[in-house]
């Protein structure tokens, strides 16, 4: 198992353009990691919605990779998403589960099937091109700069290790840059980066 610091130094390490979505318990370490323009935190809304939103923004720009880093509770909360973004095409959508078996935000409570769920099989079985799982940070480094290049849709689970992230705020009351504007301002920033606009 790897700490979720490891997961997304990797990824930080091989970002180069691409749109990458956070949620729950990945908002506050991705900043840690990143403060590129085209990060964005969807963390004002109901849990599970980030995948929704990436297929969304995948769609809206398809000459542009974009990255989802989800939860594993959130994900069992919208499993329609695969099943979505197989059939509206999301080839270039690259979905992580960070799979640390609990709610981490609200208490690190287990999330139902902890230890069972197998989120790279049912990648597959909704249609996904690639699905992948990994549990150890090395051999996952060596492969995502492969992984991000290919065609997808593409599923990442990563088994790490739970963390202590408590819940999200944004307003003054945070560090990450992208949570210190209010959602609605923070969603025109985005907008600007992602087509070249002033917002």
């Amino acid at each position: 198992m790897m700490t979720k610091d490891e997961a997304l130094a990797a990824l930080a390490a091989c970002r180069t353009n691409e749109v990458v979505v956070t949620t729950m318990g990945t908002v506050r370490p991705w900043a840690a990691h990143s403060s590129h323009e085209l990060d964005f935190a969807s963390a004002d809304s109901a849990m599970g919605h980030a995948a929704d939103l990436a297929i969304g923004i995948a769609l809206a720009h398809p000459a542009r990779k974009v990255v989802c880093l989800n939860g594993d509770g959130s994900m069992l909360m919208t499993l329609g998403t695969l099943v979505t973004a197989v059939a509206n095409r999301a080839l270039n959508l690259v979905l992580f589960v960070m799979q640390n078996e609990t709610y981490e935000i609200t208490g690190n409570q287990p999330i139902p099937g902890a230890g069972h769920v197998d989120y790279a099989t049912m990648a597959r079985a909704a249609g996904f091109a690639r699905a992948y799982s990994f549990d150890e940070a090395t051999t996952y480094a060596a492969a995502l700069p492969e992984i991000l290049r290919l065609e997808g849709p593409t599923l990442v689970a990563l088994r790490v290790a739970p963390g202590r992230e408590g819940p999200l705020g944004r307003e003054g009351k945070e560090t990450a840059a992208y949570l210190r504007l209010s959602a609605r301002d923070e969603v025109r920033r985005f907008r600007g980066a992602i087509t070249g606009s002033a917002g």
